[in-house]
């Protein structure tokens, strides 16, 4: 019998640099659930991006913005479903119509907004403002957005992870721009060794995660952010204040699916001062460091330092 050799696919998606590794006897075996996976990400992205004019995003927002309704279809309707339990889990900080804060926070133009800039957006912002009861998302108010962008990326992870499992792979791991998603361990059984960059250095490894199953994603301030006057201004935004959050620079967490790694680690920046009591209440492997350079977490069930 042939011996298993890992072949790694490196491809773009949804605005970040990605990666597909799989174990397969030869090439030829691996292409098939790897080009599966990938075509799987580019569905999604081609639905959910922001980006897209042809997006259902897109339609969602036209309506949102007239204050109008739409039906959407059963995946819509799940994570329609899934954001309201993080909006209510998070006490309405982990909130979709926060995006349209993006017009007061314009990070590529290098400066903060003024206080009333973000003060005129925030009677749009509010997952309560909304209308959700399957099938039919409904706005009460003009000028509102949803933005997927706390999700979709790492949905994306375990939707392709099982569309390559599917595919017959068995033995692999699908990075999405830092999202992780293992389909299995490595052919030899081994756990696959995954690093965890250092928010303020991105050369520097803080530690280094074995998985044999299962996901890891994190949440950082580091991702978008300016610096004036010597404050740094991160792209993660209360949606309640309409500022950006000041206390933990990054979260990661392990969880069985990406998407709820994603969406906890978010959760726990959002928090800030709070985050590390709410994520060791919530019991899953994670680490945080603080703006000081504080750690803290209980990754050691996982983790090999």
């Amino acid at each position: 019998m042939a011996q298993s050799r890992l072949i790694r696919r490196v491809f773009k998606a949804m605005g970040s640099p990605c990666e597909i590794q799989v174990f397969a006897e030869t090439g030829a075996a691996a292409a098939q659930p790897i080009a599966a996976a990938i075509a799987e990400v580019a569905r999604l992205e081609a639905r959910y991006s922001r980006y897209r004019e042809d997006s259902f995003l897109s339609a969602i927002n036209a309506q949102a913005a007239l204050g109008g309704a739409i039906e959407v279809d059963g995946e819509i309707a799940h994570l329609l479903d899934y954001i309201e339990a993080c909006f209510i889990e998070s006490g309405g900080l982990f909130d979709v119509t926060s995006g349209v804060l993006r017009n007061a926070w314009r990070f590529h133009e290098q400066r903060a907004p003024e206080a009333q800039e973000v003060e005129a957006l925030l009677d749009r912002v509010g997952w309560r403002r909304l209308q959700w009861t399957a099938p039919i998302l409904s706005f009460s108010m003009p000028g509102m957005e949803l933005d997927f962008g706390g999700v979709v990326k790492e949905y994306a992870a375990d939707r392709a992870a099982a569309t390559c499992r599917e595919a017959g792979a068995e033995h692999g791991m699908v990075n999405l721009g830092g999202d992780i998603r293992v389909i299995g361990p490595r052919a030899d059984g081994a756990p696959w060794r995954i690093g965890i960059r250092h928010p303020r250095d991105p050369t520097e490894l803080t530690r280094s995660v074995e998985l044999r199953a299962g996901a890891l994603t994190t949440s950082g301030d580091y991702e978008r952010c300016i610096k004036i006057d010597g404050v740094r201004y991160g792209h993660i935004l209360n949606p309640l204040t309409g500022w950006p959050i000041r206390r933990l620079a990054s979260v990661s967490v392990v969880a069985d699916l990406a998407i709820v790694a994603g969406s906890a680690a978010t959760i726990a920046m959002l928090k800030e001062d709070e985050g590390p009591a709410w994520l060791r209440q919530l019991g899953l492997p994670h680490l945080w460091i603080d703006v000081d350079g504080a750690t803290g977490g209980s990754l050691a069930a996982v983790a090999r330092i």
